[in-house]
């Protein structure tokens, strides 16, 4: 029996979840809970979890960590049931849950898995009105490039065929010293050539260096698709927002990207309803979504975080901020169903997933038929599509 571990918010928290999984194999009676602190709503449903816990299994020790738990470590250990706060500095340390500090629990792969998360930095140097993340999480620190291609080439011999590389701010990967973000995927797809597939996780606008814009147009295994941390596509918003980027050099990556990979799926971060956002503003960023058609969009209304620039700012009514995120939902499907309908008839290459699913390329879900089992690489044609998903012949 090991350790029970919830996991809320973002990639890196995914994966340092399966890390702690691994170093609590031998807890009993545990309850880990890996808490996040990007949007009020997380928080809620950490607590939620606690307190769950608490009622369903009252004898179990409870153990919180996460990033809201490091912001407000005293909040949380007085919800009933906590035995113990531990800090993000902490939690990946093996004599954090009891064993000795030599212990090793990066993440494998259990059988059927065909797609791992490898961590590639920590923290942010960044400061956006809008968020927390840097007091939970640090400074930007990267992990060598070595270790990183030794972790994905454990998770290749374990069955893995591809790798989605993640952290707080990937596209500052080794901004002050060392290789940037290109040079490091470089180095691991030259280390490791087993991997087939290689993702990133979301992307700062403003900090794509030239090695990767060359992996982008002549490396197969660097997959057609770029998540963008946009938040915004107003100017003037950006900028309350502290972000590095304008509408106009967002739109030179997304026009760069698509000239150099054509048929890359482009998909983006938004905030709906951020502080002083009138509707005109809120108009301009619509306006820029649609015309530059995005197919995946993860789009959140504005959270008050205490403590932050934003949160001092004049506020958008909450109903206006919902109202918004729908409206931009709806143009990130309407972009979705015209992308996925130009992919009709098309050969692509399918990643076969439990259930009788898998994903393009392009990160486009798909249905399918047949009976192979997850981690197979097929050729399929495209006989259906909707805003949701492709279907495949195979």
């Amino acid at each position: 029996m090991s350790a029970l571990v919830l996991n809320f918010g973002c990639r890196l928290n995914a994966y340092e979840s399966e890390v702690i999984a691994g170093l609590t194999q031998s807890l009993d009676d545990t309850v880990v809970v890996n808490s996040c602190a990007v949007t009020a709503e997380a928080e809620r449903q950490a607590r939620q979890a606690i307190r769950r816990a608490h009622r369903e299994t009252p004898g179990a020790a409870i153990l919180v960590t996460g990033c809201a738990a490091q912001i407000a470590p005293a909040r949380w250990a007085g919800l009933p049931g906590v035995t113990r706060v531990v800090g993000n500095a902490d939690k990946l340390r093996p004599e954090s849950w009891g064993l000795p500090p030599a212990a090793v629990a990066l993440p494998r792969a259990h059988a059927g898995r065909v797609r791992a998360l490898v961590q590639v930095q920590k923290g942010c140097d960044h400061a956006c009105t809008f968020c927390v993340i840097p007091l939970g999480r640090g400074a930007n620190r990267p992990v060598p490039a070595d270790e990183i291609a030794a972790h994905v080439k454990t998770l290749v011999a374990d069955g893995v065929l591809e790798v989605v590389l993640t952290g707080v701010d990937i596209a500052s990967y080794g901004a002050e010293a060392g290789p940037r973000l290109g040079g490091m995927m470089r180095a691991v797809l030259a280390q490791v050539p087993g991997l087939r597939r290689l993702r990133l996780s979301s992307l700062d606008p403003a900090a794509l260096d030239a090695d990767f814009w060359a992996l982008l147009a002549d490396e197969p295994r660097l997959m057609p698709h770029l998540h963008l941390s946009l938040q915004s596509a107003s100017a003037l918003i950006l900028k309350r927002m502290r972000r590095r980027h304008s509408p106009e050099q967002a739109s030179e990556v997304i026009g760069r990207a698509r000239a150099l990979r054509p048929g890359i799926a482009i998909g983006a971060d938004l905030i709906a309803g951020f502080p002083t956002e009138c509707d005109a503003l809120f108009e301009e960023s619509l306006d820029w979504v649609t015309r530059h058609a995005l197919p995946y969009l993860h789009v959140f209304p504005y959270s008050e975080r205490p403590g932050t620039p934003a949160a001092r700012m004049p506020a958008v009514p909450t109903p206006v901020r919902r109202e918004r995120a729908a409206r931009l939902r709806a143009a990130g499907r309407r972009a979705a169903e015209a992308w996925h309908a130009r992919q009709l008839g098309q050969r692509v290459e399918i990643l076969t997933e439990a259930g009788g699913g898998g994903h393009t390329p392009q990160f486009a879900p798909v249905r399918r038929s047949g009976d192979h089992p997850p981690g197979v690489l097929l050729n399929a044609r495209v006989t259906a599509a909707d805003a949701d998903a492709l279907t495949v012949d195979i």
